[in-house]
């Protein structure tokens, strides 16, 4: 219980300051922060995307930020400098709720290890 609550204080904090930097204060969904880890990851600015450059983004993200946990692991950049993935272990089955922790978690943890922004 006492690590949900350290979670959910974490990601509260870190929502905000992505929130403040990027959206104006307005409350960023998940979706949006996945979307931000995949920009950084290409490492090509931000830029028009495409939509399916957009679904691109969000998976490179999810698959960088589950690489600590030993879900992925990085493969390769193809020619376009874009970032691959190969899948390490299968993911286990999870109900949303655990989907959701596991996504925070792997998204706080990211943000601790890749960048200066401080979310304690």
């Amino acid at each position: 219980m006492h690590e949900n609550k350290n979670l959910s204080k974490q990601w509260e904090n870190l929502v905000t300051k992505l929130s403040l930097r990027f959206s104006e204060g307005d409350p960023l969904q998940i979706d949006a922060v996945l979307y931000l880890i995949g920009v950084q990851e290409l490492g090509q600015g931000f830029r028009k995307f495409s939509r399916d450059d957009k679904i691109n983004l969000m998976h490179i993200a999810i698959c960088r930020i589950l690489v600590p946990f030993g879900y992925y692991a990085f493969s390769h950049h193809d020619k376009e400098a874009w970032p691959h993935y190969k899948i390490v272990k299968k993911l286990p089955v999870l109900n949303t709720e655990q989907q959701s922790l596991l996504m925070q978690k792997a998204i706080i943890r990211y943000f601790e290890d890749e960048t200066n922004l401080d979310i304690k």
